[in-house]
Formats: C-alpha cells, sequence, structure tokens
C-alpha cells in the first residue's frame, strides 16, 4: 500500500469513528434524525475504508495475451536490430583492417 493510500485509509478510519461516536451522543440525545445521518456517514466511512484496505486495488492486472505477443514481437525485432550493428561494426573493422594495409603497402621503404 502506498504512502497515500495509508493516509487515506487512516482518515477513513478516524471519520468512521467521529460519526460513530456522534451517532451515539445524537441518539442518547434523542435527535433520531441527527442519529440517522451520523449512521449513513459511518456506513459510507465503513465502505472507503473497505475499499481502501483491499489488497487487490494495489495489484497490477496481469498482462494479456496481446501484450505477451507484442512483447514478444518487440524483443525480436531489438535482437534484429542488434544483429545488424554488429554486422556494421564487423564490416567497418574490416575496411578499416584493409584501409591499414594497404596504406601500410604503400608506403615507399627506405633504404639505409
Amino acid at each position: 500500500m502506498t504512502r497515500r493510500a495509508k493516509l487515506w485509509f487512516l482518515a477513513a478510519l478516524i471519520f468512521t469513528l467521529i460519526n460513530v461516536a456522534g451517532g451515539v451522543f445524537a441518539a442518547l440525545g434523542g435527535e433520531w434524525m441527527h442519529t440517522l445521518v451520523h449512521l449513513v456517514l459511518t456506513i459510507a466511512g465503513v465502505y472507503a475504508a473497505a475499499r481502501l484496505a483491499r489488497p487487490e486495488a494495489t495489484q497490477v492486472a496481469p498482462a494479456t495475451l496481446e501484450t505477451q505477443q507484442r512483447l514478444q514481437q518487440l524483443q525480436q525485432s531489438v535482437d534484429a536490430m542488434a544483429l545488424k550493428v554488429e554486422r556494421v561494426g564487423e564490416a567497418q573493422r574490416y575496411i578499416a583492417k584493409v584501409a591499414a594495409e594497404r596504406a601500410r603497402n604503400a608506403q615507399p621503404k627506405e633504404n639505409p
């Protein structure tokens, strides 16, 4: 549970407890409409706290078959590009090696 979710859960619990206490005091005072309002607010607080406490609310949805196929296709594309980049690098090394050999062979030899 994230920090924000924990704070909202705590706020829902405090809200519920305050409304329970307010409902008790309103009932003791004979104010039945006031008691009914606190009862409704208590039910709302319990519902909010229960929704925030559910572990599945924070879980990530499992990957679908389509998502898995797309990820596999993306992985294959990345592998193909890596292979092509490696071939380009090998070609550049070969060209550099051939150019160095030609430059070395084309140098005039010094006579001592």
